[in-house]
């Protein structure tokens, strides 16, 4: 029994103490923040969860199928040749006046400039998706432009706290050059574990909304989980969501990370139409259908909140899941076709402009 508890504590002590002392992994709540979870309805028996509960089914068939699947071989998982990546130039950000206009940056990470105001929506521009250097990599070594060239960003938007969406190197860069960030509850702690001070933060529950400028920012519920692993223990101990843009002439529409679900029905009855739509479509299986969305399901999803257009994001850039790279846009362009459903695919860092008209974009993954 002794030989067997010291080979435990030699094997997970030392992992311990690096999760101790490593940033990357955030922060805990402080009691304040625990008494704001308290009293939010998506708060039950300590921790966050989905409408009905929805949650990955991780009992014995599933679990042993999910093992099965991670060692098996799944071929054109990364691209054989490397998406092209638009340079962005930061004066023309710095300068810009026009209409409403983002930059893609590959999975879920965008900038948005809208009535005068630069925002980037969950801010992953590491070349790892993972707490450690020799996670999962980034297709392309290459960005669009170097976070030290950007200017400055009048807001940055969270929608959850996986690494793959909130990045520590990231943030360390933006932080300084950020004037507010805005999160579901519980993320702040992260936040403020990393050096940004509690004033520039705002927490937010589902389907609360706060004026930014002339800006309203909606936070929607969105199905899916959270957590970075820190004490192993801190999963659903913040929340994750949707996140609606609304200017005086756009309203946009962005997912996270979410399964399907009635909600999405629920956001475009309170707040549709909308005049886009970026819609979670990559990293998914049957095995974890409750918390990512089937490319089928992401049209679906935009039929559901009345969205004018789609653009399918959550891909393009990590593997993450062992579907082919380019699965999910083309099922989910496929779907699009059935339902008349517009869908925009913009290459890495390419500017689309929303000024009345679609912007025409290619099969660039072809």
């Amino acid at each position: 029994m002794l030989i067997s508890l010291t080979i435990i504590l030699i094997i997970t002590l030392p992992l311990i103490i690096f999760m101790a002392l490593s940033p990357q992994f955030g922060g805990i709540a402080s009691q304040q923040q625990k008494v704001q979870n308290n009293q939010s309805p998506q708060f039950r028996k300590g921790k966050f969860a989905n409408i009905n509960d929805e949650k990955v089914d991780m009992s014995g068939g599933n679990f042993l199928a999910m093992i099965k699947e991670q060692f098996k071989s799944h071929p054109n998982t990364s691209p054989e040749v490397l998406p092209t990546v638009f340079d962005i130039d930061s004066s023309d950000i710095a300068n810009y006046k026009g209409d409403f206009r983002m930059f893609w940056f590959g999975h879920s990470t965008f900038l948005i400039q809208v009535d005068g105001k630069t925002l980037i929506i969950d801010p992953m521009f590491g070349q790892t998706a993972s707490p450690v250097p020799f996670g999962v990599k980034r297709f392309n070594k290459q960005m669009p432009i170097e976070l030290d060239k950007l200017p400055k960003i009048d807001a940055i938007l969270i929608s959850h706290d996986h690494y793959d969406h909130l990045d520590y190197g990231s943030i360390q860069k933006l932080k300084d050059k950020t004037d507010q960030f805005y999160t579901p509850l519980g993320v702040g702690a992260h936040l403020e574990a990393w050096g940004v001070d509690k004033h520039r933060i705002k927490e937010l529950d589902w389907w609360q909304s706060i004026r930014f400028d002339q800006l309203n920012l909606v936070c929607t519920p969105a199905q899916h989980f959270s957590g970075r692993g820190k004490w192993f223990s801190d999963q659903a101990s913040t929340l994750w969501c949707s996140w609606i843009i609304q200017s005086s002439e756009k309203n946009i529409f962005f997912s996270g990370d979410s399964g399907y679900g009635a909600h999405f029905k629920a956001i475009g009855d309170k707040y549709g139409p909308f005049d886009m739509a970026l819609m979670e479509c990559g990293q998914y299986n049957e095995l974890w259908k409750e918390i990512h969305m089937m490319p089928e399901e992401t049209i679906q999803a935009g039929v559901d909140i009345g969205a004018k257009a789609v653009m399918p994001i959550h891909w393009g850039a990590f593997k993450l899941a062992m579907h082919e790279w380019t699965d999910p846009i083309v099922r989910a362009s496929d779907k699009a076709k059935q339902e008349n459903m517009p869908v925009i695919t913009p290459q890495i860092g390419e500017g689309i402009v929303l000024n009345g008209q679609l912007p025409v974009t290619s099969d660039w993954w072809k």
